[in-house]
């Protein structure tokens, strides 16, 4: 089954990985809120959004998007007020930020206390609600299967190639920003940081709100 589509396809994949986009900053974002475990829960909670997709290509189901007007706003739409959301609660933290170093014990602390299912879901919903990803597996995936191939076992290995390799440059990224992220709680750094991924994350909404089917 490792055929050359399989090759092309990762290597597609790989590209569609590394693509900065919604997925990387709310990564960045959450490692500086909450750590390098909240950024690696957020890049699996994104990944396993992956799988929910290609099997609902699969199905067929992701067709009603494409087909249907009215599904594809109602997805869409929630889909960019989440990133919306997101963004403003990163601008919002900004205030908090005294012109001291964080104490270490504190950092730490917080960074539990937020809870490691929140990244998860965040992550999670930010791929599931948004309808490009949904058509794009749609459309892309059939180019990859065979009259003759079983269609839901190939497509959930097609999505476990694109899964396997956004967990690992996510991983990466949020070990790296989690090796350097007490420089980055620096108040200054940390509100240059939060206001840049607060505004990327609502741009990402409003574009994804004017997006069309």
């Amino acid at each position: 089954m490792f055929d050359s589509q399989i090759i092309t396809f990762t290597g597609i994949a790989a590209l569609l990985a590394i693509t900065p986009g919604a997925d990387m900053m709310l990564v960045v974002r959450n490692v500086l809120s909450r750590g390098r475990e909240a950024g690696i829960l957020s890049t699996i909670g994104i990944c396993s959004g992956l799988f929910v997709h290609a099997t609902l290509s699969a199905l067929g189901l992701s067709i009603i998007l494409v087909k249907s007007a009215t599904a594809f706003e109602v997805v869409k739409w929630a889909g960019a007020g989440y990133l919306i959301y997101l963004g403003v609660q990163s601008l919002l933290k900004i205030r908090k930020y005294n012109d001291s170093f964080p104490n270490r014990e504190e950092s730490l602390e917080s960074q539990y206390n937020d809870g490691t299912r929140k990244s998860f879901l965040e992550g999670f919903l930010t791929n599931i609600l948004n309808p490009k990803v949904a058509v794009f597996y749609l459309a892309f995936l059939p180019q990859f299967i065979d009259p003759g191939d079983p269609v839901f076992q190939k497509s959930l290995l097609l999505a476990a190639i694109h899964a396997g390799l956004g967990i690992l440059w996510l991983s990466i990224l949020s070990i790296f920003l989690g090796k350097i992220r007490n420089f980055l709680l620096h108040p200054k750094i940390r509100k240059i940081l939060e206001s840049i991924t607060g505004i990327v994350l609502i741009a990402f909404g409003i574009r994804l709100a004017f997006e069309k089917a």
